[in-house]
């Protein structure tokens, strides 16, 4: 019987046609090794190259459009629901038919302390938690907190609200310290996917020079800060849709307001305290908190599913293995830059703005004036206008990078000036127009503000060890302006800033106008008081920094330890101190005697110029320098 043919071809095995495919090259055995694992004839390497590093770039914008949308999520669910509750708690037939005698307004007080008074304490532990945790980490933890905070407003008791206040104050200064560091790593990262030539040709260790990636810097940031001002518009949604249909109108809720603005003896005097023409249902309620919580885990889903890494694995264990002793020291060591030192009335003042925005001019001005109900829509104003003047940081790339800075502080000054001497009268429509005019004004200058202050950080301080550090101080200096605000609302105004009145006398009528400041009751003439003097201390501040750097003045930097990946007995006896600067550190590389260099010739011998003593452990074995591992 004739053999059956195999099912398979075996590998190798001349085919039916003979032992040549159709193109003329052997198919067989005697086939050359190139064409069997040889790379594609039409493989273009430098193609797939650029197409690789055009997929990383559209990563790196991924990642930024996404940590921006998540904090604006975020944000916007806190103010949202943060505002929705204090206008419910405030009305006493909610509280008496809702809770009886369970004392909301004292939770609440207590629940504001916590999240006001909590971050003071950020400092010491921020840059360690983001070293710990990792920067997208830390970013996902924070946001989950804020979910958190979101969850346990569906039983509103001591034990559920202020736990969860207190919590969500010790997240605020890590959240936005580690979105600062993520948003200005995304830029340098797209400045090396975008120049992927220069850096191959200069080599993986050079640095890349300074400066280079702040144009990218610049557009990431007006991209953040454009979705992150929206934030303030979305928080206004459960206002319009849900609670505008429980408000009175301004005729009962300003029936005993008789005066607003720099006339008014505090924010709200007489305001009514019943604001509610119905209680809302229970059921009404749960159904706005659990949209607001399925914003909060989405956010929470942006950050953790579309966010990348902000640092390669090997870059995460170098930043973490220079000591945590060190990484809790740094931040009060940089405090001797002076360029740090020259920002900080910038920083106090970028929080007290943000404030008045929302008491100053959406309570004293505009609730005070055209009722509760167009609330949200004055924010909303405020909002749109702080989101589309972002756009106007990019003017930055052909300006000098103090123009939006200044600009910012200059629009601010003349409002500030302006509200000294406006005052609305209540329940009067027609000047409408005007306070919506003024918060878009407001928010432009608070665009401008932040946007410029984030860029400025990241151009100074471009070195990845350092950012976490600086994003820090800055958010802990404004967590710090915001608890001197909450804590100057229950302080006597008695203690007016009367030496501020010789630094901004102007006219007469100003001058009549600041020594009501010396009265206990005249809360919004003593922010505007300090409004003025912050920001003239703050722009004076800035632009003596930017003269120091015109003249070549050279900053005090504390020096970075170098990574240590191997634990020795005496680590803390080595010559590694992260005390001196960087250039006392290249100074004293060339210093050492000869009876410090390493002697013999051995293998274990650390680099020259480096000339470590040997730690008394070693010094007892009869070594003179590290042992052979």
């Amino acid at each position: 019987m004739q053999a059956e043919p195999p099912l398979y071809p075996v590998a190798g095995a001349a085919g039916p046609h003979g032992d040549e495919d159709r193109l003329g090259v052997p198919d067989g055995p005697e086939a050359p090794l190139d064409e069997l694992v040889g790379a594609y004839p039409n493989y273009n390497e430098e193609e797939e190259e650029r197409r690789y590093y055009r997929r990383k770039r559209l990563g790196v914008v991924k990642n930024v459009l996404a940590a921006s949308a998540g904090g604006t999520l975020t944000y916007g669910v806190y103010l949202g629901l943060l505002q929705m509750q204090l206008i419910l708690h405030y009305d006493e037939t909610y509280r008496e038919v809702k809770y009886g005698n369970m004392g909301l307004p004292d939770i609440d007080s207590k629940m504001l302390m916590g999240i006001n008074v909590t971050p003071i304490a950020a400092l010491l532990y921020t840059p360690v938690l983001i070293r710990f945790f990792g920067t997208k980490w830390m970013m996902f933890l924070a946001v989950g907190i804020y979910a958190l905070f979101v969850s346990t407003n569906y039983w509103e008791r001591y034990y559920t609200l202020v736990p969860s206040a207190v919590a969500l104050g010790m997240a605020i200064v890590p959240l936005w310290a580690s979105m600062g560091n993520y948003i200005t790593r995304m830029s340098q990262k797209y400045y090396e996917y975008s120049h992927y030539k220069e850096q191959e040709e200069q080599g993986p260790q050079q640095r890349p020079p300074r400066g280079s990636h702040a144009p990218y810097l610049l557009v990431f940031q007006v991209i953040f800060y454009s979705f992150f001002h929206l934030s303030f518009a979305c928080a206004q949604l459960p206002m319009i849709y849900f609670l505008n249909y429980y408000l009175y109108d301004l005729n009962h809720t300003l029936s005993n307001v008789h005066s607003c603005g720099t006339n008014s003896h505090g924010i709200l005097t007489g305001f009514n305290k019943t604001v509610l023409r119905t209680l809302p249902g229970s059921r009404n309620l749960i159904v706005v908190e659990s949209v607001l919580m399925a914003v909060a885990f989405l956010a929470m889903l942006l950050v953790l599913g579309l966010c990348g890494a902000a640092y390669r694995p090997s870059e995460e264990i170098d930043l973490r293995s220079v000591g945590w002793g060190n990484i809790f020291q740094l931040p009060f060591k940089h405090v001797r830059d002076f360029r740090l030192r020259h920002l900080v009335p910038f920083f106090i003042y970028s929080g007290f703005e943000v404030l008045f925005a929302c008491t100053g001019i959406g309570l004293g001005y505009g609730v005070c004036s055209i009722g509760l109900e167009r609330l949200a829509y004055l924010l909303i104003a405020y909002s749109l206008g702080a989101s589309a003047a972002s756009v106007l940081g990019l003017l930055g790339l052909w300006l000098p990078r103090s123009v939006p800075l200044v600009t910012g502080a200059g629009l601010h000054l003349l409002l500030t000036l302006s509200l000294f001497f406006w005052a609305p009268a209540p329940r009067v429509l027609q000047h409408s127009w005007t306070l919506y005019f003024v918060a878009a004004l407001w928010g432009v200058g608070s665009a401008l503000n932040k946007t410029g202050l984030s860029t400025l950080l990241g151009i100074l301080y471009e070195d990845k060890e350092r950012q976490d550090f600086i994003f820090t101080i800055y958010h802990w200096w404004q967590a710090v302006a915001i608890f001197v605000v909450y804590l100057g609302s229950s302080l006597p105004m008695k203690l007016c800033w009367r030496w501020a009145l010789g630094l901004i006398l102007a006219t007469h009528q100003l001058y009549l106008k600041l020594l009501v400041c010396s009265q206990p009751q005249h809360i919004i003439l003593a922010k505007l008081v300090v409004l003025l003097v912050t920001l003239l201390t703050a722009a004076t501040s800035y632009l003596w920094m930017e003269q120091k750097l015109q003249q070549g003045l050279l900053p005090r930097q504390p020096r970075i330890p170098k990574p240590q990946h191997k634990v020795r007995g005496y680590r803390y006896l080595e010559e590694d101190n992260s005390d001196e600067s960087e250039a006392e550190a290249e100074q004293g590389q060339g210093d050492c005697s000869e009876e410090d260099a390493p002697k013999g010739g051995s293998l274990s011998e650390e680099p020259a110029g480096s000339c470590r003593r040997p730690c008394p452990y070693e010094q007892a074995l009869g070594g003179d320098g590290p042992e052979e591992q």
